[in-house]
């Protein structure tokens, strides 16, 4: 589900902006898939799957920020010294999109981010004003998603994503 087509691809594997710099660097190929197999096994895992029967639909990135690269954000600012959960990468695969789970995905990160105790979850996504966003660029999300499922406006931000500002996004869990 997070893996690229081809398995030496030295991209994503939805690491860039939970592993330091440098190691996103280092992870190379098959290594990094290792390193994500590695995690899945971790309490508490990386995020949620959407399923559609026994077939795996969709995936989001869910994590404590402090966990992340965003608790060392220039352009993504702190609103408060609460310890939020960031939900920042939400992936569908070709023939499940346009159905309704990035939603699923959306309400699934919250209700597990809730599990965990976390007090508030927050979101970058783009504020593309209603243009159309190129499919790989919108793993971010879509700020009227967001919207949709609960969460304000908390700031603005100075990130830019295939061209389109990203806001912070909150929602309260308390």
């Amino acid at each position: 589900m997070l893996g690229p087509k081809s398995p030496d691809a030295n991209v994503c594997w939805c690491l860039s902006y939970r592993i330091p710099s440098r190691l996103n660097n280092e992870l190379r190929g098959p290594a990094r898939g290792d390193y994500v197999a590695e995690l899945c096994r971790t309490d508490p895992p990386p995020g949620v799957l959407a399923y559609d029967g026994d077939e795996p639909a969709g995936w989001a990135a869910v994590a404590p920020r402090s966990a992340t690269s965003f608790a060392r954000s220039r352009k993504i600012p702190h609103v408060d010294d609460l310890p939020v959960w960031s939900l920042w990468c939400i992936r569908v695969r070709p023939g499940h999109r346009k159905k309704g789970v990035s939603h699923a995905l959306i309400a699934g990160a919250v209700e597990f981010a809730r599990a965990q105790g976390a007090p508030v979850i927050e979101a970058y996504p783009l504020d593309s004003g209603g243009d159309k966003v190129n499919v790989t660029m919108a793993y971010a999300g879509i700020r009227k998603n967001f919207e949709r499922a609960g969460f304000t406006h908390a700031a603005d931000t100075t990130s830019v994503l295939a061209g389109h500002p990203r806001v912070l996004m909150r929602l309260d869990l308390r």
